[in-house]
């Protein structure tokens, strides 16, 4: 018999890829882009040079060969470097997760789950509605609920705490589990990979770029959309096709499990109150954004290239001050999804109006876990452990950033990775951008089938693929699309991704049959991914 083999931990994975930097040290010639001081900026900027290629001046960095250093024991100094060089990020994870896991020990996203489907039941009474099938409503506005929370704040993990809830209802409405799962994991898959404002992925790959954050959100919605489009058109076929003959489920016989079970009755009981805590936080978050409105009038909104004005916070605090008190005339728990939902706003007035990075992102998310405590009577020692549950639950994430520095910093040190930067730019000169564009696509995606990891790979990959990009004539926001979608599709396969496995655990579902199902649904997002590249590098997009 022969033993299973098991998959690295991404740790190992990453240390490898640093021994193999070091080794790489010994072996490619030392190089440099050479540099001079810019007076006005204080920075060293990469020399230019005309080269003819073709019959035509081009510009393009100087290169020049110098003495390698090669690298030994400083593979065991690389993560204290590496932690060192992404010090601000690893702070922002710890900081985002410590506060979003207070907020989900408050259950209020649960509740507002139930909340929806209640309201979508309601439908039924509307003849056109019953015409087009509430079922594919339900479904539909399901998705597009939790492809937001994917595309906005990242939603991963917490996607296996509503299989337990939604793979029964699905069973009780006539479909299968995969469809469950679909509707929860992959419908916040679609929306990961859209990544409209998500601070884990997009956020952390842009700062590394060196981009303003969130720049180029224009085209990003569009693309949003249009795999949104795609994913639900194929799932919502899918889940017909099943409703109509059960027996073609891959599942069919696993979810005897389910259908012996009954729909939903493991749902938690949530008991419905509104402390006198709630109030308080209600009041301090009011007055706090009246002074800001009456200290910050006007906001200039950017968005791409163009710019507006409007009295953003006032407006904002008069919003609140109304869905507030409306949010806690019913339960607290409404009231903490109404500080999700403004906190969001603020973040995105932050971003566009005030330019706003991780450091005041960070804070912005950390005051909404503890006004969330807060609200929910939590006593300071309750909010403290439930922070520290999520930073610890994250920290994997965040010590994987400071370890896949270090790979960077071997190169960097060992200066050779310079030397691969113009080696891949030189090689890749003939296949011209939609080729270039479409091969660190492909790079990305394979990464992402070892490390899933979006925050590790944007460390890992970002600051080789931004100047690269500088190199070959790529703008360095196609760039990040390109590790956007290539970190995004195949998080929904890959068995080293512990999300997908505990969603597939808790859905009874074997791997092998998820794979079967998901396969060629998979091939279509790749292609897609593909074809939403070309714009980046054949058209004039705002932030590209």
């Amino acid at each position: 018999m022969f033993k299973k083999k098991k998959i690295p931990h991404t740790y190992v994975i990453i240390f490898y890829i640093v021994i193999i930097a070091a080794i790489a040290t010994w072996i490619v010639p030392g190089g440099q882009y050479v540099k001079k001081l810019n007076n006005e900026t204080g920075k060293k900027e990469v020399v230019y040079e005309k080269v003819n290629i073709n019959g035509e001046d081009v510009l393009q960095p100087k290169f020049e060969y110098v003495e390698k250093n090669v690298q030994t024991w400083q593979i065991f100094a690389a993560m204290f470097k590496g932690f060192k060089k992404q010090a601000g990020i690893i702070v922002f994870i710890l900081m985002v997760g410590g506060a979003f896991w207070i907020m989900n020990q408050s259950k209020a996203i649960d509740v507002g789950i139930f909340a929806f489907l209640d309201y979508t039941k309601k439908l039924e009474k509307f003849k056109f509605l019953r015409f087009i099938g509430v079922h594919n409503i339900v479904l539909t506005m399901i998705m597009i609920m939790f492809s937001i929370f994917g595309a906005v704040f990242g939603m991963s993990e917490e996607t296996i705490a509503f299989i337990i809830i939604l793979v029964p209802l699905a069973i009780s409405m006539g479909f299968d589990s995969i469809t469950g799962v679909a509707i929860v994991f992959v419908a916040a898959g679609l929306g990961f990979a859209g990544a409209i404002l998500n601070p884990f992925t997009i956020g952390i790959a842009q700062g590394i770029a060196e981009l303003p954050l969130f720049s180029g959100i224009e085209y990003r919605i569009a693309t949003w959309i249009i795999i949104n489009f795609v994913g639900i058109s194929y799932i919502l076929w899918y889940a017909n096709k099943i409703k109509k003959s059960p027996k073609k489920s891959v599942v069919y016989e696993t979810d005897i499990y389910w259908r012996e079970r009954g729909a939903g009755s493991e749902t938690e009981k949530i008991k419905y109150h509104t402390p006198k805590s709630a109030w308080f936080v209600y009041g301090f978050i009011l007055i706090s954004l009246i002074l800001f409105s009456y200290n910050f009038q006007e906001t200039i909104l950017k968005i791409g290239k163009s710019e507006f004005t409007a009295p953003m916070i006032p407006i904002t605090t008069v919003f609140f001050a109304i869905t507030g008190i409306l949010s806690l005339r019913k339960s607290v728990h409404f009231f903490i999804l109404n500080l999700l939902a403004f906190t969001i706003i603020f973040l995105i007035i932050g971003v566009m109006g005030y330019g706003w990075y991780i450091m005041k992102i960070a804070t912005l998310f950390l005051a909404m876990g503890l006004l969330t405590g807060v609200a929910m009577n939590y006593k300071a020692n309750e909010i403290t452990k439930h922070f520290l549950d999520g930073a610890k639950d994250i920290m994997s994430a965040a010590l994987v950033v400071g370890l896949a520095g270090g790979i960077v910093i071997i190169l960097q040190d060992g200066k050779i990775i310079d030397t691969i930067l113009h080696s891949m730019a030189e090689g890749m000169k003939g296949f011209g951008k939609i080729a270039s564009v479409g091969i660190m696509y492909v790079i990305q995606t394979i990464i992402n089938i070892v490390i899933p990891s979006g925050s590790a790979k944007a460390a890992i990959t970002m600051p080789i693929m931004a100047p690269f990009s500088d190199y070959i004539g790529i703008s360095r926001q196609a760039t990040v699309v390109a590790f956007q979608f290539g970190d995004g599709f195949t998080n929904m396969i890959t068995p080293t991704s512990g999300v997908l496995i505990g969603v597939l655990g808790v859905a009874k579902i074997p791997y092998d049959k998820w794979v079967k199902w998901i396969t060629p649904f998979m091939i279509i997002l790749i292609i897609l991914g593909f074809l939403l590249l070309i714009p980046t590098v054949t058209m004039d997009l705002n932030g590209f």
